[in-house]
């Protein structure tokens, strides 16, 4: 059987680093994961974490000339609460560096233009913000994994509907689930479907996301449009397909 198109390892990566995500840094050796106050990763995949001045890692970092070595994993969830809300997952491997006050500075006034957040303001004032550089990038979903390199990345377009996702399919789970409940009868054969109900996972262009209840579980699976979508007007168009009703504007 023939597989729906996705979009490429490094778009979706892309999407991800757009969106923004969980972030956790992982393989420095301490016994718990770090959650920076705030992060922000720029479209190659360069991050900026703030950390509290007197936390382990930004101590090594500032002590280590080359910068320290981490493991920055950034978590994409489901747009709606489910049993297992992890879709997605990035891991950006480099060195971590503490830049010198001024730039410092310079570079949480931008984020604070380009990304606000209000722990921000504790930068300089009990928090430092600190620059993750990557040296190889890995991203993984249901559909596959690979590697992305951090110029793969930056030349990546994100899918046109990453940042409108979670609204569009917060409202169509709450608000349309019989259009779900029609989306059944492009399930492929052999699912071992039960008749449950089916909850929406992820859109793109090429196509959406379901996770439907089976005999050993759930699964996620792809439904394709019959041609990729690259506005809105043509995402409603696509999915009105899906369910059957061609002349629907909206869902």
């Amino acid at each position: 059987m023939r597989r729906p198109p996705t979009p490429a390892v490094a778009e979706r990566a892309r999407s991800l680093v757009t969106r923004g995500g969980r972030a956790a840094i992982v393989g420095t050796g301490e016994p718990e994961p770090c959650a920076p106050l705030m992060h922000h990763a720029w479209p190659d995949g360069t991050t900026d974490v703030l950390l509290p001045d007197d936390h382990v890692l930004r101590e090594r970092a500032r002590l280590s000339i080359d910068g320290l070595p981490v493991m920055l994993e950034l978590t994409g969830t489901t747009p709606v609460p489910l049993d297992e809300p992890v879709r997605e997952l990035l891991w950006l491997v480099g060195s971590l560096h503490e830049p010198d006050p001024a730039t410092g500075r310079e570079r949480a006034l931008r984020l604070a233009e380009r990304a606000p957040h209000p722990n921000l303001l504790d930068a300089g004032l009990g928090a430092t913000l600190l620059r993750l550089h990557p040296s190889s990038v890995v991203y993984s979903d249901a559909e596959g994994c690979g590697p992305v390199s951090p110029a793969e990345l930056a030349a990546a377009e994100p899918d046109p509907f990453c940042r409108v996702e979670q609204a569009w399919l917060e409202h169509l789970d709450r608000a349309h689930p019989e259009m779900l409940c029609a989306l059944r009868r492009h399930l492929p054969d052999g699912l071992g479907f039960t008749g449950g109900r089916v909850r929406p996972v992820g859109v793109d262009r090429f196509g959406l996301r379901v996770r439907v209840p089976t005999r050993t579980g759930t699964q996620d699976v792809r439904l394709a449009f019959s041609t990729p979508a690259s506005t809105p007007e043509q995402l409603q168009v696509r999915f009105a397909e899906l369910v059957g009703c061609p002349r629907t504007r909206s869902a």
